[in-house]
């Protein structure tokens, strides 16, 4: 066990470590307003983006890998399965990640959304066979609040629960939008959810990666047009994306008590490109 425990150290710290060094050599992107240009220094802060020439140039492609292959693969998997097959492998997949769910909302001092959680995870495993169905959730049409709806939860909203700022707006490659903290969370997911201890160590990686790739393909397929009229409607779609994704991080941390969530079809939309390969990065 300790030598396990020194492992998950040494490879957070690597993972730290790596981000630190991307976020090095990115920093040569950077480029000031001239100071006496109030406007565009005020601008430029607001952004908070000091690496957007890069920024969209990564956000360009992974729209041409979205338009060439993610889409198209959507579309097949939602013509080929059901709507009832496709609800189901999005509740296994949650509920796979429920219990990383629990320990964030633990470490965030949110007892009764653990207790759902809690609830949810020992309700769909028993009794959905599982997770193949939802039975948390309820199914009553009348009281639609007697079920336990899914909340989401991530490392990135834990740090920033702890008082940890974003950090300079970032396009990862493959993954998209996120933040210098956002990315650190990426790094560290791994190795919150307790479910990633289930299977063998030699296998863990391969089983995050599939995990991760069927909840985006899944997320993909039930957004394709949401995304669409978003990216047809915008005249600046990066800057749509980058308004987007804060709007719907800054909602995500504060559960529901801050501001509403904006177009919740566009925040699945966008949760495409952090969750189809989420976790690629720990296995370079």
């Amino acid at each position: 066990m300790r030598g396990c425990g020194m492992t998950l150290r040494n490879s957070a710290k690597m993972a730290l470590a790596g981000t630190a060094a991307a976020l090095a050599a990115l920093a040569g992107c950077a480029t000031l307003p001239p100071a006496n240009d109030k406007e565009a220094v005020a601008a430029f802060s607001e952004a908070n983006d000091p690496f957007e020439p890069l920024n969209r140039n990564i956000f360009e492609f992974n729209r041409s890998l979205d338009h060439l292959l993610l889409r198209p693969v959507a579309e097949i998997y939602r013509r080929v399965l059901p709507e009832g097959a496709r609800n189901s492998i999005r509740s296994i997949v949650n509920n796979m990640e429920t219990p990383g769910i629990f320990v964030h909302d633990i470490l965030q001092g949110e007892v009764d959304r653990a207790s759902d959680s809690f609830g949810r995870f020992t309700t769909n495993s028993f009794y959905g066979v599982g997770g193949l169905n939802d039975v948390a959730a309820g199914d009553d049409a009348k009281n639609p609040d007697a079920g336990i709806p899914f909340h989401a939860e991530d490392t990135g909203q834990t740090l920033a629960v702890w008082g940890v700022g974003p950090g300079p707006y970032m396009i990862l490659p493959v993954l998209g939008p996120s933040t210098f903290r956002d990315t650190v969370g990426i790094a560290l997911n791994f190795y919150i959810n307790p479910i990633n201890y289930v299977v063998p160590n030699e296998h863990r990686t391969g089983f995050s990666l599939a995990r991760a790739a069927v909840k985006g393909l899944d997320t993909r397929s039930h957004n394709i047009e949401t995304f669409d009229e978003i990216e047809r409607g915008s005249i600046d779609f990066y800057a749509t994306v980058r308004s987007l994704y804060r709007q719907y991080r800054a909602s995500e941390i504060a559960n529901g008590r801050g501001p509403e969530n904006p177009l919740p079809g566009m925040s699945e939309a966008l949760e495409e490109y952090n969750e189809a390969e989420r976790v690629s990065t720990l296995a370079k």
